[in-house]
């Protein structure tokens, strides 16, 4: 039997999200608000530390509803950073509380956040052409566009580091490696197996 290969992914948590989440089109306003969520959470860490904090995310954030996270007071808030199963950030925490408000607020304008942030790339996904995952962008012109956009608007931990990667998780970018199983089944519109 052949092994499969992967870009990344050498514990099952990791393994997981990579076969069946990272670089498939997302496009249900929640799911996006929660990986927008934890794009910002990871700044400065290791994304396996958000991957392996992820449920206790679920739970503490309510499953990432944006009408309940705008909601968030002080007293959430000091209950989030008391939170041992969670990144205990702020300014972070502050961000998704934020964010979450505004999320609503673009949603309401265009209909959903989905056409929003899918209209940047012309509802298509842009599809990569890596040998190695080392060969993968930090950035590109189109993150920093959006980047800037969301920071007008006011949105926080949205840098082009951020957007980027947040592009490639909800699938507007798919960035695995040429040789990697889910490569072709992204280019062929097939779902995980």
């Amino acid at each position: 039997m052949c092994e499969k290969i992967r870009c990344f992914g050498n514990t099952p948590i990791s393994m997981e999200y990579h076969d069946n989440e990272w670089g498939r089109p997302v496009h249900d306003d929640g799911k996006l608000f929660e990986m927008l969520t934890l794009e910002g959470m990871q700044a400065g860490l290791s994304w396996i530390t958000v991957l392996n904090k992820r449920e206790a995310f679920r739970k503490a954030f309510d499953g990432f509803d944006p009408h309940k996270v705008a909601l968030y007071g002080d007293a959430k808030i000091e209950e989030l950073m008391a939170n041992a199963g969670i990144i205990r950030n702020r300014l972070k925490i502050n961000a998704a509380v934020i964010n979450a408000g505004l999320f609503l607020e673009v949603a309401e304008k265009y209909g959903s956040f989905d056409k929003f942030i899918w209209g940047y790339g012309k509802d298509t996904p842009i599809t990569g052409h890596w040998e190695k995952i080392e060969d993968l962008p930090a950035t590109t012109p189109l993150s920093d566009t959006i980047s800037k956009d969301l920071k007008k608007i006011g949105f926080k931990f949205v840098g082009s580091t951020i957007l980027y990667s947040f592009m490639q998780a909800i699938g507007m970018v798919n960035d695995h490696i040429s040789g990697c199983f889910v490569y072709e089944e992204i280019v062929k519109g097939k779902g995980p197996d």
